[in-house]
This record gives C-alpha cells, sequence and structure tokens, in this order.
C-alpha cells in the first residue's frame, strides 16, 4: 500500500511517521520546505487540559504524552522540556498592581502583574516546532518513507470515482490513498474533492537572542497600549538561548505560494514594542528573526481529519488553528490507524469528519485513470 502525504508540516509528516511505523510505504509530497509555514514559525507550546471540555479534549490529552513518549524513543534533538506557565497583565494606561497574585520573574517589567499559574510543568511543556517536524520527517525517512518535492496540480481518480493518486508538477504519482494536509493551503484541495473550506488566519512572531534568568516560564499577557487598545501576547524562551514572542494577528489574505508569506509592513515592529512595554530587557534584546505565518480553520473551529466522504482513498488532515503542534502526534497516530484499520482506536474521530461541514463543490480538476 502506498500513501501520498501532500503537505510537508508538522501534521503530515507525523502521519509519515506513524504509518512507516505499521511498515506502510508513503511518499510526503511538499512544495517548498519541511516545516516551511506555521510549522516552522509557530510557538511550540503544549498544553495537557486546555483543550478540556471541548470535542478537542481527547486528542489533545492523547498528544501532549505522545510527546513525551517521542521525545524519549527518537534520537534527536528538538528542545522538549516542561515548563510552568505564568498569566501576566500589563498596561501602558492604568495601574494593574492590584491583578499580582504572584510574583513574576526579574525580567519582567515592574508594573506587570503576574495575576496566576496557568499550568506546571505536570500540565504544560514546549519544542522547537520547526526541529520536531524535522525530526519527525527524518525517521519517517529512516522507516522507508520518501519525499517528494513538488506542488500537488490534482488528484487522479480510477472506477467508480476512487482516488488513484495525485498529479505533482504536471507528472502523475500513483498511490493507494492521499492525504490533504496542507494546512490552510488545504483549500486548493477543495477543487478536487468534496472538502469545506479552510481559512488562514495570519500570525506575527518574533525569535529574541534572549535567555531570562534564573528559570523560564512561558507567559500568556494581556496587554494594553497606549491607545487602549488590547493584545495578547505570547512567550516562550527556549532551551537555545532565545526567547520566542507571538500576538499579534492580521487579517492580509493567504498567498497562493506558501514562499511569499511575510510580515505585514510595520507589524513586528509594533509585536516588539508591546514586549518592550511588559519586558523592556527582552524587548531591547537582539532580534533574530521576524516573521508571519497562517494558521488553519475551518467555521467550526474544530480540526478536520477523517475520511473525505464519497471518495474513496482521501483523506484530510488539517484546520488545527492554535493546537497543531500539540495534536500532531496524535492525528498522525489516529490517520494512520484509520487508513490501515479501516477505524481510530486511540481517538475517536468522529467530531473531527469533513463530513461534518457543507462541502464546497469538487471535480473542476480531476484526472481520469
Amino acid at each position: 500500500m502506498r500513501v501520498l502525504i501532500c503537505g510537508g508540516g508538522v501534521i503530515g509528516t507525523s502521519i509519515a511517521y506513524f504509518l512507516s511505523q505499521r511498515g506502510i510505504e508513503a511518499v510526503v509530497i511538499e512544495r517548498t520546505g519541511i516545516a516551511n509555514a506555521a510549522s516552522g514559525k509557530s510557538g511550540g507550546f503544549l498544553a495537557l487540559d486546555w483543550c478540556d471540555g471541548s470535542p478537542v479534549e481527547p486528542l489533545a490529552r492523547r498528544s501532549f504524552a505522545l510527546h513525551a513518549e517521542l521525545a524519549e524513543k527518537i534520537d534527536d534533538e528538538w528542545g522538549y522540556r516542561r515548563l510552568d506557565t505564568l498569566g501576566v497583565v500589563s498596561s501602558a494606561r492604568r495601574d494593574v498592581r492590584s491583578f499580582r497574585r504572584l510574583d513574576g520573574p526579574g525580567w519582567l517589567a515592574q508594573d506587570a502583574a503576574v495575576h496566576g499559574q496557568l499550568g506546571s510543568s505536570e500540565t504544560t511543556a514546549q519544542i522547537d516546532p520547526a526541529a520536531f517536524t524535522g525530526a519527525m520527517m527524518h525517521a519517517a525517512l529512516r522507516a522507508g518513507t520518501r519525499l517528494l518535492m513538488g506542488t500537488v496540480n490534482g488528484l487522479m481518480f480510477g472506477e467508480g470515482g476512487a482516488v488513484r493518486g495525485a498529479v505533482v508538477d504536471g507528472q502523475e504519482v500513483a498511490g493507494d490513498a492521499v492525504v490533504i494536509a496542507m494546512g490552510p493551503w488545504s483549500v486548493l484541495a477543495s477543487r478536487w474533492l468534496p472538502l469545506p473550506a479552510v481559512y488562514g488566519l495570519k500570525g506575527h512572531s518574533l525569535v529574541f537572542r534572549y535567555t531570562p534568568e534564573p528559570v523560564p516560564h512561558a507567559l500568556f499577557v494581556e496587554l494594553e497600549t497606549e491607545k487602549g487598545t488590547l493584545a495578547s501576547p505570547e512567550v516562550f524562551p527556549r532551551p537555545d538561548g532565545t526567547t520566542y514572542v507571538c500576538g499579534l494577528s492580521s487579517e492580509a489574505p493567504l498567498p497562493v505560494d506558501p514562499a511569499a508569506v511575510a510580515p505585514d509592513e510595520g507589524g513586528t515592529a509594533r509585536l516588539r514594542a508591546m514586549t518592550t512595554q511588559f519586558s523592556p530587557a527582552l524587548g531591547g534584546a537582539e532580534v533574530l528573526t521576524e516573521q508571519a505565518c497562517y494558521r488553519p480553520v475551518v467555521e467550526d473551529g474544530l480540526p478536520l481529519i477523517g475520511a473525505v466522504p464519497g471518495i474513496d482513498g482521501a483523506y484530510a488532515a488539517t484546520a488545527h488553528s492554535v493546537w497543531g503542534m500539540l495534536n500532531a502526534p496524535a492525528t498522525g497516530e489516529a490517520v494512520a490507524e484509520l487508513i490501515a484499520d479501516g477505524a481510530s482506536s486511540t481517538v475517536d474521530l468522529a467530531p473531527f469528519s469533513p463530513a461534518r461541514l457543507t462541502p464546497l463543490a469538487a471535480g473542476a480538476v480531476r484526472t481520469e485513470v
């Protein structure tokens, strides 16, 4: 059996890894580069219980456990570690010291208030997302997966409308199953398959050369600027001596080519100014990277994971929103089970079925064989 996985982000590489552990041949088809989009530019924050009470709870809890297992099992390094997570309030217009419930790290501004502990080393952790995605790809390659660089132009369909492969840069690539795992660019697959619309939410981030002392904390900040606007920066110090900051959203349209994604004009400067407000030491540090990425979502906010209705051999795995890095391992495991066994035994995928949403018309670009 050969499975074609369209997309070399963390979801696609995780599916390839778990398929390879079952001895199933997988081919990852990637247009721009492994972890080129959000999988290489996200924060890499992991939480055990932040999805509790939602349909995503079982997926998140299983995936949090898998992250710990993979860090022990795979001989590679991607900065996995547990850490405490704090909630912070900062305002340039008013005194927020009354919100202070805990002493804050010394690298925070004196007028920033820690209002609570949101997670402990038992419930929150982090990874370097690009390194993790690359490690999953490398492990899959060692187990027999192939990487094919190219752009998917369409799908091939056989008798009865079943998927029989993909068209990559105009060339036919045979496969017994195809998985659409292209993040927000999965919307392109709605030309070929009855899939709901996938949207991209743009976010900006900075990577500083900065190591907080004495111990790292992930921070979720509620911030009011001098102009009265509200923002929610997130801060993740990393073991490599850098600190990642994100939290400035945008409604800029998704470019067709992932390589064309770039920060909005002035976007990263505003994010740095916000950072300086709640942590002058961090905001004044050297900026190593200014970047932007799009996170995939569908209209009801839940992931899109499962068989495409009415099309034998077609599957989707996308729309994980801000929890793609967290939920990638459990998604990969469950999709591998679905393809190999006909159902997932580790996580119930029913809440994430593509059939739950009204599909767009498909078939505009079909190649019959």
